[in-house]
């Protein structure tokens, strides 16, 4: 959704990442995820400190991690966390409706890109490990189409055959027809066919 100031609205996405932390259970954490090497663990400790991180990026604030993100672990997931991510995840996309978000320049995990752009890859956080999540734990997950389209737009943009360190594995080519969430799981290197092995 895009709000009245035309920048792109992070709660629809929030929300539908919010929907599935209710269905995750203890037993699941060890469980694997669509990114490699990452347990359902890892990715709910990515998504703690993506959430600060993009939040403090909005607010224009020291960059939390300024040498670049440490390799997330289930080691170091706060236990508190089904209490304090659906709060963090209010608290970004409040931060992200602030019409000054949006402005200049702002830096997460050592990487420094006009605000606007930067605001884009909060949402496409949100999406992308939404369906990650929601497919390790086999739970349904359903983002609406404006959203999609924002994240298409940025993705097709930055997705390589070759992939892209950091960002996304190498793209997996989808039909022309193949539904929008399809398109962007493709280019970030998923496939809306993985299953737990």
């Amino acid at each position: 959704m895009i709000d009245s100031a035309g920048s792109p609205d992070l709660a629809p996405a929030a929300r539908a990442l919010q929907a599935l932390l209710p269905g995750v259970t203890d037993d699941q954490l060890p469980d694997p995820t669509p990114c490699a090497g990452w347990t359902v663990g890892d990715l709910l400790d990515h998504l703690m400190g993506l959430t600060l991180a993009f939040r403090t990026a909005a607010e224009k604030g020291p960059d939390p991690a300024p040498d670049g993100p440490g390799e997330p672990s289930a080691d170091q997931l706060d236990p508190q966390w089904r209490k304090l991510l659906p709060g963090q995840l209010d608290e970004l996309v409040a931060a992200w409706r602030e019409p000054a978000a949006w402005t200049g320049e702002t830096a997460v995990a050592g990487v420094r890109l006009p605000a606007e752009i930067m605001g884009v890859v909060a949402l496409d956080e949100l999406v992308v490990h939404g369906w990650d999540l929601a497919r390790a734990t086999g739970q349904p997950y359903d983002v609406d189409d404006r959203t999609l389209e924002t994240v298409h737009r940025l993705v097709s943009q930055q997705a390589s055959s070759d992939g892209t360190p950091g960002l996304f594995g190498p793209s997996i080519a989808q039909p022309d027809d193949a539904p929008l969430l399809d398109q962007v799981l493709g280019l970030t290197g998923r496939s809306r066919d993985w299953e737990p092995s």
